[in-house]
């Protein structure tokens, strides 16, 4: 009698995180903020200093009723250098005294290529083994060749790893990415990047969501955008086969909410990307929960009797999210506790935040081998994405 064979499964192991160069507490973010505004108010309008004044009180009030304040993000990271500072005819971006809009698309996508392009060289800088494949993620920048090829071909590695762009899916982008690593990693041989036994799939992070404000926008969306999102980098491996410490996938679902697909977008404007938020996006998305949930755990071969010993790794979206996780699947706030963590500690960094919350929940030593893990994420389309882990 022939044994099936069963494929060796995905783990995520060797995290990596870059802080971004620069940190702003919240509380000075916001006050920058109606700052930015006002000064783009006043030369879109050309104010005086009194209309001026009285413009930047009335935004600041704004701001306080609808953006998150220190009480969720305490502080966010940047690359650039322009935030929270006023010398706007300094700024490399954010001049909004000759434009009120700052500097256009093109300056800001040279801005991410240099950025990026000396992240990777810095993150690589001593590793001499390649990965088979090394998959970049981002929704806040493009440039051919990206920084991950300017790394490969720098390194001396083009013949060695291939390069594959997961590109403009925004805050769930991890999940299509674990799924290329798959397909990757169990590849026919003919077709594999490597006929190693010990073949890793490298995927990289790398959101700059600071290049991508628009200080004349003044719509209330737009104010709680600029009050969420933040700057991240991280790198991690996939490989089949258990590790000494990681997480084990057992199971990846994805799903396209009907009716949904303009409750969110994320777009290329003259002025940077801009996204559009519907109010009402928190609440879509719980109510596809439960199920969506279900059929997860079904996919592993397990059923909701296992979801209150689990600890949950959701993308906070904003509190609104992670509030309505809680209570649609009926958790207790020690289940989402480290997704609010990380949250309060970095803001939202778009793609690179729900491997944030996946490193913090392997280092954390409170959480035994072999819990349960159950990770979610949510972006335009209105997309809902999820995995099921095992911490290693």
């Amino acid at each position: 009698m022939h044994s099936k064979h069963v494929p060796a499964s995905l783990t995520l192991s060797d995290f990596s995180m870059q802080p971004a160069q620069h940190e702003i507490e919240q509380s000075r973010s916001l006050v920058w903020l109606a700052q930015a505004h006002a000064a783009a108010e006043t030369t879109a309008r050309q104010l005086d200093a009194a209309g001026a004044r009285a413009f930047e009180e009335r935004i600041r009030k704004v701001i306080e009723r609808c953006a998150c304040g220190p009480d969720t993000i305490s502080k966010r990271g940047h690359v650039l250098s322009d935030v929270g500072r006023t010398d706007w005819q300094e700024l490399a971006i954010y001049d909004v005294l000759h434009d009120p809009r700052g500097q256009g698309t093109a300056a800001r996508a040279r801005v991410f290529d240099e950025i990026v392009s000396d992240y990777f060289a810095a993150e690589y800088a001593r590793e001499d083994a390649p990965p088979g494949d090394l998959i970049h993620v981002t929704c806040t920048g493009y440039s051919s060749p990206s920084g991950a090829q300017r790394l490969v071909a720098d390194k001396g590695w083009g013949t060695r790893t291939r390069v594959t762009h997961a590109y403009q899916m925004g805050c769930y982008a991890a999940f299509p990415a674990l799924r290329v690593a798959a397909g990757f990693l169990h590849a026919p041989p003919a077709i594999a990047a490597s006929l190693a036994s010990d073949a890793c799939v490298d995927i990289v992070h790398t959101e700059l969501c600071s290049l991508h404000m628009d200080p004349s926008n003044h719509a209330l969306e737009q104010l709680v955008v600029q009050s969420l999102f933040a700057d991240g980098f991280i790198r991690y491996r996939a490989r089949l086969g258990e590790r000494a410490r990681g997480l084990q996938v057992l199971a990846i679902s994805e799903a396209l909410l009907p009716d949904s697909a303009d409750a969110m977008s994320w777009t290329v404007s003259d002025a940077g990307m801009r996204m559009t938020l519907a109010r009402d996006v928190p609440q879509r998305i719980a109510a596809s929960l439960r199920d969506f949930v279900t059929g997860l755990y079904a996919r592993a071969g397990m059923t909701l009797a296992s979801l209150p010993s689990s600890v949950f790794a959701v993308h906070p979206g904003g509190p609104r999210i992670l509030d309505g996780v809680r209570d649609m699947l009926e958790l207790t706030d020690a289940q989402l506790q480290t997704s609010r963590d990380v949250l309060f500690d970095h803001g939202n960094m778009s793609s690179a935040t729900l491997p944030h919350i996946w490193q913090r929940l392997i280092d954390d030593q409170a959480i035994a081998p072999g819990a349960l893990i159950v990770s979610l994420a949510f972006g335009p389309g209105l997309t809902v994405c999820g995995g099921l882990f095992r911490k290693a």
